[in-house]
């Protein structure tokens, strides 16, 4: 009885503090609020002969093979691969790796552009976190930066277990393959051809912006929301949707350096984010937090890499991808003036060019054989 009676005090107390913070918010917001809402239900211009594809073409991709592999803690990843065309030998096996609460369909020009290539000679490989897309649920302790590396090892093993090998990450999604580097150096050197690291960082994540704020670990904002969703997550699910239209203008603003971007492009993103537990995003703030691999990028060195940044960017600032070119001379360093965190659909064609231009590289031997010989 009292034990139940606690509940019910604690449940008003939260109840009050969420309704009253609600109530203040409406007051200072509601214009913001509506204006927002007409700009989201406003139809996206179907004429995209000069830009991305239009709303309608969406789902239009290249068909993939379903796999489900298994982490080292039992963990389910959900995965697909597209082989090459029929009679032609993959030379190249290039994974997709995406970032933080966002899902492989993150990858959709990038996919479009290189599973319909009539002379493409890679395997593409797309898969999703733990605890992101269509992956399995994970343990709190299990959401780290380190084990993420351990999961791209696993689908390497599982679905690219031979042959060279390119790995493109976004965001978080280069933080996994950072962590590799430091897990497993030697498959840098042996197989490992090409990486691309998009929007990405080696470090000090949180030292300014929305990161440093959300990321803080004196945050209590941030804390009390994550432990309100794992006591009483229908709850905070029930709020979160009762506020998306204010989450989709943070998602406009944070995601994207064009204010005026396509509507739809900002409900892909938005709707690639909602799907994912708010308290299964929380449980990785701190290893973003406390990411810092600048050490292990000198396994890198030898391999053809490029590192892209949107110098719009206020989730990771470009000067993160400045560092890290400091510590691979030897990489490509591309600019994207006026673009933000999601530079793959919001610039997709600059970026598809610099991911062909990699594969180019990569698909060489001369560098693959050169390491070799200095190794032999």
């Amino acid at each position: 009885m009292t034990r139940n009676r606690g509940w019910r005090i604690a449940g008003g107390v939260v109840g009050g503090v969420l309704g009253a913070a609600a109530t203040g918010a409406a007051v200072g917001v509601a214009t913001r609020w509506s204006r927002l809402a007409k700009e989201r239900r406003v139809p996206a211009e179907l004429d995209t002969d000069d830009g991305p594809l239009a709303p309608a073409d969406i789902g239009l991709l290249p068909a993939g093979t379903p796999w489900s592999v298994t982490a080292d803690d039992g963990v389910r990843l959900s995965a697909e691969v597209i082989e090459p065309p029929e009679g032609q030998r993959a030379e190249l096996t290039v994974v997709f790796v995406h970032g933080f609460a966002l899902d492989r369909r993150c990858w959709h020009f990038q996919r479009r552009l290189l599973g319909e290539l009539p002379d493409g000679r890679a395997r593409l490989v797309f898969y999703d976190h733990r605890s992101h897309g269509r992956s399995e649920r994970a343990s709190r302790a299990s959401c780290t930066i380190a084990q993420l590396g351990a999961d791209l090892d696993a689908v390497l093993r599982t679905l690219a277990p031979d042959g060279r090998l390119v790995l493109v990450g976004h965001s978080m999604g280069g933080m996994s393959i950072m962590a590799l580097a430091e897990r497993h150096p030697e498959l840098f050197a042996e197989r490992v051809a090409g990486v691309a690291l998009l929007c990405t960082s080696a470090g000090e994540v949180a030292s300014s912006g929305l990161p440093g704020t959300f990321l803080s670990r004196r945050n209590v904002l941030t804390r009390m929301v994550g432990g309100l969703a794992g006591w009483q997550p229908r709850l905070v699910e029930r709020a979160r949707a009762m506020v998306s239209d204010l989450i989709w203008g943070v998602t406009r603003a944070y995601a994207y350096g064009d204010r005026t971007v396509d509507s739809w492009l900002v409900d892909f993103v938005h709707t690639m984010i909602s799907l994912n537990a708010v308290d299964a995003l929380v449980d990785f703030v701190d290893t973003l937090n406390t990411h810092d691999r600048v050490a292990a990028l000198p396994a890198l060195m030898e391999t053809e890499t490029l590192i892209l940044g949107g110098d719009a960017d206020r989730i990771i600032p470009m000067r993160h991808s400045e560092v890290i070119a400091a510590e691979l001379p030897g990489a490509t360093l591309v600019r994207l003036p006026g673009v933000g965190h999601m530079a793959m659909l919001e610039l997709p064609e600059a970026v598809n060019e610099a991911l062909t231009e990699l594969l180019a590289k990569a698909a060489r031997p001369t560098g693959i054989l050169r390491r070799f010989r200095r190794r032999a």
